[in-house]
């Protein structure tokens, strides 16, 4: 079975639009590794967490901003699949 991604955002903040580009995002780079990625409405003002399974993988509110896209793929690939190329969203060489 494939892993699942869920991203809990604040449907008062507006925050669903956000949710579903990084949904497309991690959709699009990770078609063949992951099994399903949704979006849930949160009872919790303020919050944007996305979770791999049951774990919370990126929380705002603990990192102080909002995941940029390349940030997201990068946390989802190391958990997901390391051996993955990310192309140009790829981490630089240190």
């Amino acid at each position: 079975m494939k892993p699942k991604i869920t991203i809990e955002y604040c449907p008062k903040c507006n925050w669903l639009m956000r949710s579903a580009w990084m949904a497309q995002e991690l959709l699009t780079t990770f078609v063949e590794e992951l099994g399903e990625v949704s979006l849930r409405p949160s009872e919790v003002s303020g919050r944007f967490q996305v979770f791999l399974e049951n774990e919370v993988i990126f929380d705002r509110k603990r990192e102080g901003h909002f995941p940029e896209a390349k940030e997201l793929k990068q946390i989802v690939r190391d958990l997901v699949c390391p051996e993955k190329s990310l192309g140009h969203s790829d981490k630089k060489a240190i």
